[in-house]
């Protein structure tokens, strides 16, 4: 890679991260975070980074990841995972989990 091709890519990546940063998403994120509550908080800690007993990541955790945008929670929430129980979530369900979460990467 030369170095004006490695200046290019950088300079997109930034413009990556600051699009999905200042994204705006169509769902309620009350509703996310009920839901949320509700199907994933044994699992997962709701606002915190992580407690000791909870044997995923926390929400707060997970927003904060560099790679977590609205796109790429929607290929992650209709995804079925071995690990995690098989929610179905509708599309209006995805979109108000996806809007909690982005939500707490504002914070």
């Amino acid at each position: 890679m030369t170095s004006r091709t490695a200046l290019v890519a950088g300079i997109f990546l930034a413009a990556l991260t600051a699009q999905s940063a200042a994204q705006v998403v169509a769902g309620d994120p009350a509703s996310g975070r009920l839901l949320v509550e509700a199907r994933c908080s044994s699992c997962h800690a709701m606002e915190e980074v992580g407690h000791p007993a909870a044997p995923a990541p926390g929400f707060a955790a997970i927003a904060g990841m560099p790679s977590t945008t609205s796109l790429s929670l929607r290929v992650f929430l209709v995804t079925p995972h071995p690990s995690m129980p098989n929610y179905r979530l509708t599309d209006v369900e995805v979109d108000d989990v996806i809007a909690w979460i982005i939500g707490l990467k504002r914070r």
